[in-house]
């Protein structure tokens, strides 16, 4: 089994900007979008809210999809999220490593949009 890539969205208090991103660790990369540590958009217009997720074993998959979700429209994106919707408990315990151990089905190949 090899590493997981995670493609994940986020958004401000407001919920008014979106951010895709892809990363291989996703509590790390949340907490530095969250501390504002890394700087360029997400520091810019407060993004660090996960409200979305995908995980899969495919680097360039993972890629792939981010480039997929980024070519979107705000409405397709909404979509998106409102299919799997995360309440911020569930956004926090997703975070814990010990629970991010199965891709999902969209980085697998059966996504789509």
């Amino acid at each position: 089994m090899g590493n997981l890539y995670f493609v994940y969205i986020l958004t401000n208090a407001w919920n008014t900007v979106l951010y895709t991103g892809v990363t291989s660790d996703l509590k790390a990369r949340v907490y530095q979008h969250r501390e504002k540590l890394l700087p360029g958009f997400t520091s810019r217009y407060n993004v660090w809210k996960l409200v979305y997720y995908e995980t899969g074993y495919d680097a360039a998959g993972a890629i792939t999809r981010e480039k997929q979700i980024k070519g979107w429209n705000r409405a397709w994106k909404i979509g998106l999220i409102e299919k799997k919707i995360l309440s911020p408990q569930e956004a926090e315990k997703l975070l814990d490593p010990r629970v991010l151990t199965e891709p999902s089905k969209d980085l697998l190949g059966s996504g789509g949009g």
